[in-house]
């Protein structure tokens, strides 16, 4: 089967860094949980931003220096850095050449792709609206427990809205 995990944005800056939450901290052993059991192609995303990002448009509406690249806080946290062997970064909340990505390596349209990470109401529900859109007969699925938003409640807004366009949340 044609199916990958995509972890995204486990880096220090969204778990313990700048934009750090308990939530986030919360779900770190999940992931890993997940990533060791999971039968497919594991794909990370990064956030990453140069040192301009406060001059970007995203920094000038989320002021907050976060994800540089090169420095820790842009890092894959540690316990789950052992597992990256596929990544791509994206400059903004979705990684508009996943899709393109995610066919060369798995050899065509995926038939399953499974989400994990951070945001949930930011960068996970970017990209998995952007592989929705991408792979309409492919199944895609949030798994909850191992996601975090920025708030519990932005997070259930999030999962609500995958839902509504037929993303599966667990």
């Amino acid at each position: 089967m044609k199916k990958a995990l995509i972890v995204v944005d486990m880096q220090n800056d969204f778990i313990d860094g700048a934009l750090g939450s308990i939530e986030a901290q919360g779900i770190v052993e999940k992931v890993r949980e997940k990533i060791e059991g999971f039968d497919g192609e594991v794909v990370f995303t990064l956030d990453a931003h140069d040192e301009d990002y406060l001059g970007t448009q995203e920094g000038k509406k989320l002021p907050v220096s976060h994800c540089i690249k090169g420095t820790n806080g842009w890092e894959i946290h540690p316990r789950l850095k052992g597992f990256v062997k596929n990544q791509i970064e994206k400059p903004t909340f979705g990684a508009v050449n996943l899709p393109g990505f995610l066919f060369d390596l798995l050899g065509g349209e995926p038939e399953m792709l499974e989400l994990v990470g951070l945001c949930t109401d930011i960068c996970v529900i970017s990209n998995a609206m952007l592989l929705k859109a991408a792979f309409p007969e492919t199944e895609i699925v949030v798994d909850s427990g191992c996601c975090a938003g920025v708030t519990p409640e932005s997070h259930k807004t999030a999962l609500d809205s995958m839902q509504a366009v037929q993303i599966e949340v667990l």
